[in-house]
């Protein structure tokens, strides 16, 4: 029989209950049809990227299935008709993954991660970056490390066009 990975997101209203409830409908729609669910994975409320039918959150689940093509389009039929789900996608797979999938492996390892060697508050190092590195900018001399110089005056070639460094001309009979 042919492999397929099936992945639906259903409603944030939802509870995991529920997600976990939809799961076991659908896995039974493939085994009623002949196929069997290799790997099931709950992978929680994720933030979706974009609003999908008003919602902004929703519940992820993994299938990797071995079925026939018939039971996979009576499931997927199942999906359309059920409001609870908002997306779903299946393809076909030449071979199964008996792993777990990316996203849970990546779930253990968020909290191990480090700070990269930046201090408490993820600060560079001070005196990581060179001196002709930092920007100049127009700081008040408050602001500017010692030694540093403040940025030169505009000379008149460098002023735009509509700026010039000498008066208007006054008209006759102005004397205000």
């Amino acid at each position: 029989m042919p492999y397929y990975e099936n992945i639906f997101i259903a409603r944030q209203d939802v509870s995991a209950a529920q997600v976990d409830g939809l799961a076991d409908q659908f896995a039974g729609i493939i085994e009623e049809n002949g196929g069997k669910i290799a790997k099931r994975e709950y992978w929680g409320l994720k933030t979706l990227a974009y609003k999908i039918r008003k919602n902004r959150k929703g519940h992820y689940v993994l299938f990797n299935i071995d079925a026939p093509h018939a039971a996979v389009n009576e499931m997927e039929r199942s999906m359309r008709l059920n409001e609870d789900v908002l997306r779903h996608l299946t393809v076909r797979l030449s071979a199964l993954d008996p792993e777990p999938s990316v996203m849970m492996r990546n779930k253990g390892q968020r909290d191990d991660r480090g700070r990269r060697g930046r201090g408490p508050a993820g600060d560079r190092p001070a005196g990581d970056r060179p001196a002709g590195d930092r920007p100049t900018g127009d700081r008040p001399a408050g602001d500017r490390p010692a030694g540093e110089k403040a940025s030169p005056e505009k000379t008149p070639a460098q002023k735009p066009a509509g700026e010039s460094s000498s008066p208007e001309p006054k008209a006759e009979g102005d004397d205000a």
